[in-house]
């Protein structure tokens, strides 16, 4: 749907204040009204008290005279010019009426003679409004009525007519200047007020779609500054930067995993493309008998055969880690003894130690607890690091596995002698296809999957793993897994460790024996 931008909409600053001067405007208009309508009630109250003093000293004037002077004399001077009296006998339908400004004609008006044949009836009238006759017009009057008693017996009725009291037209214009005065000082007060108060109050909005704009111009390091005071307005704030912050990190995890994956990428196609040019050489050799002793094509051919089991190593580690990260490998979990499983590995890789002198210690008390874990993935794990260390330690060194207790865990390490790992690799080391060596050579090491694969089998027994290293010392390798809790309180003279932390304190790297 089409939107019409011809006239641009007010700001909300604006909309703000015009609706604080509508306020008080419009209780300054309220108020006008309100105290011309209190003045008005006031003289109609005033008016009606005075009114009925006047009829209750005429009423006794009366009574006294009907009583003492034969019920037909009554004193005209209690009455104002402006006030008319009309009184009637029982028995007698012609009200006698006092004259005054206002004319005689109103004797017979069927207001005033109703209102005298209810009080003879005994039912008064306190307070009523006619109109009456004057020679200038008709006038609006409050009147009241009331039956004449003698020893209990009515023996007359009375009627009183007031002209309506009108407030003093001087005194009401004066009021109403002085409120309109006030309604206009205080509007402008209110003005410069409320441009202070608004102004505070969208200054951190206007903060907020400033920096929601350069969000979505991609700037997404942009942050809004909070008041010392978070309220509603401090809290959105808050928010905003909570959410910032979480969308900075996503677009940075995404931004990481689009690198990974592109490094992957180019790291599979290195380390395929390596086997893969020796086999197109070692074959095109074969083929064109360019090596044509029988010794020489039998050797192209192992190499050939080595290339291929190397992609084929490689294919497997690849197929592996994804199966592990993805979460499709099922473990074989149940009670496994570490210092047997360990005892085991070691008797493999042994043979590839002792040319070299290079000796292999199990240090885990036999007592240790059980953890719960894959015996065939933690042989895995185990070979890995044994080999790794293996690899980089140099002939005469040592390398050692132990273990501790860590609260509910099982700590296990394996250290060597070696040549150490930079501190600026050390980070690094569990990722993908890293190596160390910066020519990517794999005459030390295999296809770079070897510690992601180890980290994955850990990461899926519900264990951590870390490494700690000091060149030209050696490293350690340290991992956890999850101990069988119905053997912890059965074990006795376990070594155990108070850290609870990712990072343990430092492992000797070399332990006597």
């Amino acid at each position: 749907m089409d939107t019409d931008t011809s006239h641009p909409a007010l700001s909300l600053r604006t909309k703000l204040v015009l609706s604080y001067l509508a306020v008080i405007l419009g209780t300054v208009l309220v108020l006008s009204f309100a105290v011309s309508w209190t003045v008005h009630n006031y003289y109609i109250n005033l008016q009606h008290r005075r009114l009925q003093n006047t009829a209750d000293q005429i009423e006794q004037d009366l009574e006294h005279g009907i009583q003492f002077a034969g019920g037909r004399r009554f004193s005209a001077r209690l009455f104002d010019a402006g006030t008319l009296f009309a009184l009637m006998y029982k028995g007698d339908n012609n009200p006698q009426c006092e004259q005054a400004f206002i004319g005689a004609e109103n004797c017979n008006d069927p207001i005033i003679i109703q209102a005298l044949k209810q009080a003879l009836q005994g039912q008064s009238t306190d307070f009523g409004q006619i109109q009456l006759a004057a020679p200038d017009g008709s006038i609006t009057s409050f009147y009241t009525s009331r039956p004449l008693q003698i020893n209990d017996q009515i023996v007359g009725a009375m009627f009183l007519a007031e002209p309506q009291l009108s407030p003093n037209l001087d005194f009401l214009q004066q009021i109403n200047q002085a409120i309109l005065v006030a309604g206009f000082v205080v509007a402008g007060i209110a003005l410069c007020t409320s441009v202070l108060l608004v102004r505070r109050f969208t200054r951190p909005l206007e903060d907020l779609t400033v920096a929601a704009e350069q969000m979505k111009q991609g700037k997404y390091t942009q942050r809004v500054s909070l008041p010392k005071n978070l309220d509603e307005l401090g809290q959105l704030g808050l928010t905003f930067n909570e959410m910032a912050d979480t969308i900075e990190t996503d677009i940075t995890e995404l931004r990481r995993q689009d690198q990974v994956r592109r490094d992957l990428i180019a790291n599979i196609a290195h380390d395929l493309a390596t086997p893969l040019t020796a086999i197109q050489g070692f074959s095109e050799a074969l083929a064109d008998d360019v090596i044509s002793d029988l010794d020489g094509r039998q050797e192209t051919a192992q190499r050939i055969g080595r290339e291929v089991q190397r992609l084929r190593r490689l294919v497997a580690d690849i197929q592996q880690m994804t199966s592990l990260e993805a979460g499709h490998t099922k473990l074989d979990l149940a009670p496994l003894d570490l210092h047997a499983q360990v005892d085991e590995t070691i008797a493999v890789i042994a043979p590839e130690c002792e040319p070299i002198g290079i000796s292999v210690y199990n240090d885990i008390e036999s007592s240790i607890p059980q953890v719960i874990a894959d015996g065939d993935r933690i042989t895995q794990v185990l070979l890995n690091l044994l080999d790794n260390a293996r690899r980089h330690t140099p002939d005469g060194g040592a390398i050692r596995v132990g273990a501790a207790l860590q609260g509910n865990a099982l700590r296990v390490w394996v250290s060597d002698t070696g040549t150490g790992i930079d501190p600026t690799d050390l980070p690094h080391i569990f990722e993908r296809f890293y190596r160390a060596d910066r020519s990517r050579t794999t005459s030390t090491g295999g296809s770079g999957l070897g510690l992601s694969i180890v980290k994955a089998i850990i990461t899926a027994h519900g264990g951590n793993i870390w490494a700690e290293s000091t060149l030209g010392q050696g490293t350690c390798i340290t991992f956890t897994l999850p101990i069988a809790m119905q053997q912890t309180t059965n074990s006795t003279n376990i070594p155990t460790s108070t850290s609870t932390s990712a990072t343990r304190p430092i492992v000797p790297i070399i332990q006597k024996q």
